[in-house]
């Protein structure tokens, strides 16, 4: 095959960089069904939101950072966590509500944060992470870090006002942020076609002037190339981009979620497109990995998910008395 029909990904990383992420997109996958057999078991109380079919706009879009770089994510975002290299006991812990938490338990499902993976943490608002992604990328600018923060969002977040005052400032600014939209076509039960005036989200960063890419989000090849492009433009002090990422999530918003709005063969055709075996395609055919790699692979990733839910199940709860701790920062010993 000749290099210019070669997909970026294979031109782009290593062997054993694409075998990484497509380890990673397993773990995902399986993390978030593992979660749900534990909800359904009664295991996890309250809700969570699912990712499960997004895995490769999660992993594609994390490629090019490293621990210094930051992101911010939303309630879909355990997909993120593990992208940026999130520890899978930890983030179960968090599940059940245990110390060994990431917050101690303290933010189940959606406040999953580690600072020391450059994960700012995910948020419930819509287009709640925008502003602290901004935040994030001045600092970085003022301190010359060379950190570049990446700013996942939904599309029911393109029409909050924080999308367009966080898009306008970063442009203002040229900031080291890249705004990425996944878009899997519901804002909880409402479709983008009824919610948003322009056919792809991508088109209002013009508005803003930078540049806007719509892509295949369940491509990694087609994310990994449109983030990494925008990465390095904010690396090099050229502003922010944005980029949607077409994508898809096969659970409903959350647990309790009936599914009336979307119809079986929609859902059905989106599974047809799944971004696993697309990666998996992908690297048998460049002759990356092995069928006997693959199977030593999915047995791998499943005993490492059985090891972190009995992480988390036998990990201590939370004392009564330190209900009020870990709210809000401790105050630092002078």
């Amino acid at each position: 095959m000749s290099e210019i029909n070669t997909p970026y990904a294979i031109r782009a990383y290593s062997p054993e960089a694409l075998k990484s992420a497509l380890r990673k997109m397993i773990l995902i996958r399986k993390f978030e069904e593992g979660a749900e057999d534990c909800y359904t078991r009664g295991l996890i109380h309250g809700t969570m939101h699912l990712s499960i079919g997004q895995e490769a706009s999660a992993v594609g879009s994390c490629m090019s950072l490293s621990d210094e770089d930051k992101i911010t994510s939303t309630h879909r975002g355990h997909g993120h966590c593990i992208a940026k290299n999130a520890d899978l006991g930890k983030m179960f812990a968090e599940f059940f509500g245990k110390e060994t938490g990431y917050c101690r338990g303290r933010g189940g499902s959606m406040h999953i944060a580690d600072v020391t993976k450059g994960n700012l943490g995910a948020n419930g608002i819509v287009g709640g992470g925008l502003p602290i992604a901004v935040g994030a990328a001045l600092s970085a600018k003022r301190l010359g870090t060379g950190a570049v923060t990446v700013c996942f969002v939904g599309d029911g977040a393109n029409n909050e006002g924080a999308f367009h005052e966080a898009l306008n400032m970063a442009s203002v600014w040229k900031l080291p942020v890249v705004f990425v939209c996944e878009n899997n076509k519901y804002g909880m039960s409402t479709s983008i076609e009824r919610s948003t005036a322009v056919k792809n989200i991508s088109e209002r960063a013009v508005a803003y002037s930078m540049p806007g890419v719509t892509v295949d989000g369940n491509d990694f090849s087609a994310v990994t190339e449109a983030v990494d492009t925008a990465v390095a433009r904010a690396r090099a002090g050229e502003g922010p981009t944005l980029v949607e990422n077409l994508t898809y999530r096969w659970r409903g918003h959350s647990k309790s979620d009936r599914n009336r709005y979307r119809t079986k063969e929609e859902i059905s055709e989106w599974m047809e497109l799944d971004p696993i075996r697309q990666m998996i395609e992908l690297l048998v055919s460049h002759k990356i990995i092995s069928e006997r790699e693959l199977e030593e692979l999915q047995a791998e990733t499943t005993q490492a998910i059985k090891d972190a839910v009995e992480f988390a199940a036998a990990s201590p709860s939370p004392e009564l008395g330190d209900a009020i701790r870990f709210v809000y920062t401790e105050e630092a010993a002078v």
